[in-house]
């Protein structure tokens, strides 16, 4: 799995760029949003900035593409792989900058046991939005399964540092922690 695009995203994913400057008002209210991630110990406000966080992601302008990415996630929980990816691919080709189908992209590959296009999708989602920390997840998942532990760590831990509230990531991040402690010498 080692290869210089992994390289390249494993970067990406740990130097934890910072988002641009917001210009409309979903990107202010996003820039809000990962604040109270940031900063709040109440585990159901977390859980609500969470959640619409992802509305966020999904939601477009355009209803039509948002219909159809929510029509390609539909693809994805039922595992009809196919539709899946044709639905995405013309999205991404008439709306390149779509953050989250980039993302479901980056998933349904992952899926499909396609990971180094997964990893591709996923270097585009960061670019586009690098606080994603679902993305970061997902490149998680794909180091642990190709036997990168540490590099999962830093990953997951990249994603921790953006929403402190998931946990799966952080069951993870304590696994792999004792997992390390108990190899040390």
């Amino acid at each position: 799995m080692r290869s210089a695009l992994f390289d390249h995203a494993l970067r990406l994913v740990v130097s934890r760029q910072p988002a641009p400057a917001p210009r409309t008002a979903a990107e202010r209210r996003l820039a809000d949003l990962f604040c109270t991630l940031a900063s709040t110990e109440d585990v159901v406000v977390a859980g609500e900035a969470e959640d619409k966080v992802w509305a966020l992601w999904t939601s477009h302008d355009d209803a039509d593409l948002e219909q159809r990415l929510d029509r390609a996630i539909h693809h994805i929980a039922a595992r009809e792989f196919e539709p899946a990816a044709v639905l995405l691919d013309a999205l991404l080709a008439d709306r390149p900058d779509y953050v989250e189908a980039w993302n479901k992209r980056a998933t349904l590959y992952f899926l499909m046991g396609r990971d180094g296009e997964s990893v591709a999708d996923i270097m585009r989602t960061l670019e586009l939005e690098p606080r994603h920390f679902g993305a970061i997840c997902g490149f998680a998942q794909i180091c642990l399964r190709h036997g990168l532990r540490a590099e999962a760590l830093a990953a997951f831990e990249s994603a921790l540092a953006i929403n402190p509230h998931m946990p799966g990531p952080r069951s993870a991040v304590d696994r792999l922690n004792a997992e390390f402690r108990s190899t040390a010498h």
